[in-house]
């Protein structure tokens, strides 16, 4: 475990959905007493509690953050339907860590894996000081909006656009991305909230090109993170939410060349002005992010 903290930004505890009722207690016990032993360093602990609505849910947060919370850094809190759900946890957590003598904040992801969920989206990025950010839920989401796929996120190949009808000619397809409206719903209200979106998980641990197409392209669309569900996905993680290199030097030419943002100036053939300096500080800022927890990124970002 240490190992596996050294080379992720956050470990989560999980305790909802993959534990079946039997073991519930058991892995909450599991999780304070890993959180007692463990040394984190900058890695962030978190742990997923069940839902709300569960019998579960009030003793995982009373019991963690009496025991842990001040190693605990942030809550997930799944299936929030609207902005009452983070107004609860709030409460609960701001009672707690006074009662218990917290030196610092717990704070609040929440799992955007309901169709009333992604309707409230905005409310509940702004319901608390607290939040932190919101990930997809995409294998909740799915039930809960009636799609017809089994599949934890990713493509489906039904779901496709057909080319137009030539003679007798082969109609070209080309597979769309089943969550692009969620996460580009979920990424502006994060934004507009000054809060972190992330991309959730996925599920075909076999198939490591899918994985990557599906985190690149929330990666594009601004998600800062992805989660991964199996080892061989926190490789996958770093290679597509760490900056291309190339894109990075590129940025560096136009700050640069803009010290100050203003103006406009023409660089490799392209016109640059003060939309594209805060773009390339978008990538400089990310790259020095992946610097200080990776020396040949670093080496490689040249910053």
């Amino acid at each position: 475990l240490p190992d596996l903290a050294k080379r992720s930004d956050v470990l989560l505890g999980n305790l909802e959905d993959a534990i079946p009722i039997e073991a519930k207690e058991a892995a909450r016990k599991g999780f304070i007493e890993m959180a007692s032993k463990v040394d984190f360093g900058s890695t962030g602990l978190w742990t997923r509690i069940n839902a709300l609505n569960s019998p579960w849910a009030l003793a995982d947060i009373t019991e963690i953050v009496g025991a842990v919370g001040n190693k605990l850094d942030v809550i997930m809190l799944p299936k929030v339907d609207g902005p009452w759900d983070v107004h609860y946890l709030d409460q609960l957590l701001a009672q707690l860590e006074g009662r218990y003598g917290l030196k610092k904040p717990v704070l609040i992801h929440a799992i955007l894996e309901t169709a009333q969920g992604v309707n409230n989206v905005e409310a509940i990025a702004t319901a608390s000081p607290r939040m932190h950010g919101m990930s997809l839920g995409p294998a909740d989401l799915a039930a809960s909006r009636a799609m017809k796929t089994t599949r934890v996120g990713g493509g489906h190949p039904e779901y496709k656009v057909l080319a137009d009808a030539d003679g007798e000619k082969p109609r070209a397809t080309s597979q769309q991305d089943l969550w692009h409206y969620t996460i580009a719903k979920m990424v502006d209200a994060c934004a507009a909230a000054g809060i972190k979106p992330f991309y959730g998980p996925f599920g075909d641990f076999s198939d490591a090109a899918a994985c990557e197409a599906q985190f690149r392209n929330a990666f594009l669309m601004g998600c800062l993170g992805a989660w991964s569900l199996h080892p061989s996905q926190i490789e996958i993680a770093k290679k597509v939410f760490s900056p291309d290199p190339t894109e990075v030097a590129f940025a560096k030419k136009i700050v640069e060349a803009m010290p100050d943002g203003a103006g406009a100036v023409m660089i490799d053939g392209k016109m640059q002005d003060d939309a594209t300096w805060k773009q390339a500080k978008v990538l400089l800022d990310l790259a020095k992010l992946v610097a200080t927890k990776d020396p040949a990124m670093a080496a490689r970002y040249g910053v």
